[in-house]
């Protein structure tokens, strides 16, 4: 799996299409009002599907495996954010603000369910664990990721009061309780109709992406964000993925983890959504600076995706091989 594999995937298509239209046709006046609505009712759609496909029973064994789960919450919602709170304090002076506290938001969100699952699965790690993994730290993410990120100093341009509370209440949280409440009459549903509703997600996300950067467009993103800046949110994010994969790594073999289970806390651990985070930021944050907090995360969702191929490779290779669980798995081709 190498870079034109990665510019395969149908989510990163459609990101790319989201924002090229939002430069194009940026949705201003009355039509961002409908674009936020439709926004709104997708994002809504996204948690309810979401909580019809998280197993219960899942959840129940996942939360029970303290040894994995604890360490594995510990380390996204508290090393990577401090990480990302690090890095948003060395942008401060040379980034706009709100790019610069897009490092400190990415840091705070969870771990996006699909990628840890499929690439822990390419490297023959504990498939059932990651799932289990990615889907518990996408709940907690729901009701932690704005409290965490309040704590650690964050806010933007706009206060997040109890109108953003409410509207977490009612398009995550609200559709989420719904879904796992349904779950034992929809499951042949979700079964039947998954392709459709991974489509479903991908158009969410993206209705999301492209009201966060209308907003951005209006403010001159262009031209406040110059090729300079590029370059350094570029090197920031590179750096935020090496941390977030070798020290995920560092801290499975610390906590003498199976082979497996490392894997699995790899990518789970290394991991930030997408799913979760454009779709926040639209309710946290006004449009004039959703668009400007997200750019960190959307490159950290393309450089993720580019890293994890080869890494996955190298450790299925390797475990074909029979290497140690103390091998470092590395980009190499």
């Amino acid at each position: 799996m190498g870079l034109r594999t990665v510019l395969a995937d149908p989510m990163l298509r459609m990101l790319a299409a989201a924002i090229a239209f939002a430069a194009i046709f940026p949705a201003l006046g009355e039509a961002r009002n409908v674009a936020q609505t439709v926004a709104n009712v997708a994002i809504f759609v996204l948690f309810l599907l979401n909580g019809m496909r998280i197993a219960r029973s899942d959840i129940a064994a996942g939360a029970s495996n303290w040894r994995f789960l604890l360490p594995l919450v510990t380390w996204v919602f508290g090393a990577m954010a401090l990480t990302g709170l690090a890095l948003a304090s060395i942008a401060e002076g040379v980034l706009a603000p709100s790019v610069a506290l897009g490092f400190l938001y990415l840091g705070t969100l969870p771990s996006t369910v699909q990628s840890a699952t499929s690439y822990t699965s390419l490297a023959r790690g504990n498939i059932a664990l990651s799932v289990v993994g990615a889907a518990l730290l996408n709940i907690l993410g729901v009701f932690v990721t704005v409290p965490i990120f309040l704590a650690l100093g964050g806010s933007g341009a706009g206060a997040v009061g109890m109108e953003a509370v409410g509207k977490i209440m009612l398009l995550l949280i609200l559709p989420f309780a719904i879904g796992q409440a349904v779950q034992g009459f929809s499951t042949a549903f979700i079964a039947k109709h998954k392709p459709k509703i991974a489509w479903i997600d991908r158009f969410a996300i993206s209705v999301a992406i492209y009201v966060a950067f209308s907003g951005a467009v209006e403010q001159g993103i262009w031209t406040r964000v110059d090729g300079i800046d590029w370059l350094v949110i570029g090197m920031l994010v590179a750096a935020f993925l090496l941390v977030g994969n070798l020290g995920a790594w560092v801290a499975g073999g610390a906590l003498k983890l199976s082979r497996q289970d490392r894997i699995a806390f790899l990518f789970a651990g290394a991991q930030k959504s997408a799913a979760v985070g454009a779709p926040l930021a639209t309710i946290l944050f006004p449009p004039a600076e959703a668009g400007f907090i997200v750019i960190a995360l959307l490159l950290y969702h393309f450089f993720q995706l580019v890293v994890a191929a080869p890494v996955a490779s190298r450790l299925a290779q390797s475990n074909l091989r029979g290497d140690g669980d103390c091998a470092v798995p590395t980009t190499e081709s």
